[in-house]
């Protein structure tokens, strides 16, 4: 039999191999990253197709004042097939409000994430409809990741308010209304003061446990406890890709985001938490579309491993925060 001496001996060699693993790694981490991530952004990435006249035009600025309500910025990589559906819904609530209400007006924004089919063509068909002021497209030369895409077009855009939609249009546009809704209650319509609504499918989970497979529960459950554990404590559903931020919050956020993949979500949240920006969770309708990139397992594996990795990263401060930017 092993003796109580040999056991504590190897928990306590145990316990100092892992402590010294931990020391090895923030070294490592804190002499390979930057506190501040470096946004790189091609020249051919600044400019947009005007098909009016033919030019290649500058993007805005996030920095520069607004001149629109809102602005969304839809990220598709290889979405030729579900844009349209999406782009039809949207535009058409959008262009509804524009009708309805003399001082809202707005902008769509697609980026195309290094896509390799006719993202880009079936997009810019919007563009010709609805006319570049409208509709743009923002066609990066590589993949980045969603995360990427989103904040590319996030720095590109001029409305005063800013919605990321997934392309799969699994949200309905119509709430859109519910976020705006939330978003006044907390700033007064001040696309000056920080805040985010966000879509939220957790009313919906129970329903869509029934229809999960024992696998997929288990790593839905396994995932949202590393979200709770590392990041995010007071949001259910930090995933959904429905999230609405005033023009000020975003210039916060965005420029010191470093994940560019699927756990962006959750970086996002975890900054303006840290930033003590006020976010308001909303219940919007949804709808799982058939063609998801993500891979349950090994997908989740890796935004479980980014997860503990955003967490470290910024408790050993390899990853910083801006204190100017606190509230």
């Amino acid at each position: 039999m092993l003796t109580t001496e040999f056991v504590q001996l190897v928990l306590l060699f145990g316990s100092g191999s892992i402590f010294f693993l931990f020391v090895v790694l923030g070294i490592v981490l804190k002499a390979t990253t930057t506190p501040f991530p470096k946004i790189v952004r091609h020249r051919d990435e600044e400019y947009y197709k005007d098909p009016a006249s033919g030019d290649s035009r500058l993007f805005a600025s996030l920095e520069d004042v607004p001149t629109l309500k809102l602005s969304v910025i839809v990220p598709a990589f290889d979405e030729e097939k579900r844009l349209p559906a999406m782009l039809d819904e949207c535009l058409e609530y959008l262009e509804a409000r524009v009708a309805a209400e003399k001082d809202f007006t707005y902008e769509v924004i697609v980026v195309s994430d290094g896509s390799r089919d006719r993202t880009v063509k079936v997009a810019m068909e919007y563009v010709d409809r609805f006319g570049s002021e409208k509709v743009r497209v923002l066609k990066l030369i590589e993949n980045r990741g969603k995360g990427g895409a989103v904040r590319l077009g996030m720095l590109s855009s001029r409305g005063q308010f800013l919605l990321f939609a997934d392309a799969d249009g699994a949200t309905k546009f119509a709430d859109y209304e519910k976020l705006e809704r939330s978003m006044r209650e907390m700033t007064g319509s001040d696309w000056k003061r920080d805040a985010l609504a966000i879509g939220s499918r957790a009313h919906l989970e129970e329903e869509a446990t029934a229809k999960r497979t024992i696998f997929r529960t288990i790593l839905m459950h396994g995932f949202h406890f590393l979200v709770w554990t590392f990041a995010v404590k007071k949001i259910r559903d930090t995933q959904c890709g429905f999230k609405l931020v005033t023009r000020s919050a975003a210039r916060k956020l965005f420029q010191v985001m470093h994940v560019e993949r699927w756990a962006f979500d959750v970086e996002l949240l975890f900054i303006a938490q840290s930033y003590n920006i006020p976010i308001a969770e909303v219940a919007v309708n949804w709808t799982e579309i058939e063609g998801s990139k993500l891979t349950p397992f090994w997908s989740w594996l890796q935004m479980g491993r980014d997860l503990m990795l955003i967490w470290f990263r910024y408790a050993i401060g390899a990853w910083q925060l801006r204190k100017e930017h606190s509230n």
